[in-house]
């Protein structure tokens, strides 16, 4: 069982940049796959980014590619979200997810096992 604390979001300008972390207690955080969703007023739950483990691969939705990275640092059983280049449209309660490191992963809501209770971010136009 692993405890998940967001923190880092705000309001900020269209363009601007933002730096979630979400922080890790009360388990392994190496052994735990990340990933982070957000959720807009009226609309449904959906994946932005996930990372496997400290070398494993990362993975994105389509409408953040280029934009926000994803990584975490197994030290500080920390991992982060860098938003650059923001739209208001990614104005969202984002929540970081937590899910045992196995063969398969999805980037679905239902993969992940561990939820923080998210940060609001708000991009202003």
């Amino acid at each position: 069982q692993v405890q998940l604390v967001e923190s880092g979001g705000g309001l900020v300008q269209a363009g601007g940049s933002l730096r979630l972390s979400c922080a890790a207690s009360g388990g392994d955080f190496s052994r735990y796959a990340m990933g982070w969703f957000r959720q807009a007023p009226g609309k449904e739950r959906e994946f932005v980014a996930a990372i496997r483990l400290s070398y494993g691969s990362t993975d994105y939705v389509d409408s953040v590619k280029g934009r926000f990275t994803i990584s975490r640092d197994n030290a500080k059983s920390t991992a982060y979200l860098q938003m650059n280049s923001l739209r208001p449209e990614d104005t969202a309660v984002y929540y970081c997810a937590a899910v045992r490191a196995g063969p398969f992963l999805r980037n679905t809501v239902r993969a992940y096992e561990h939820w923080g209770r998210g940060t609001q971010v708000t991009v202003s136009s």
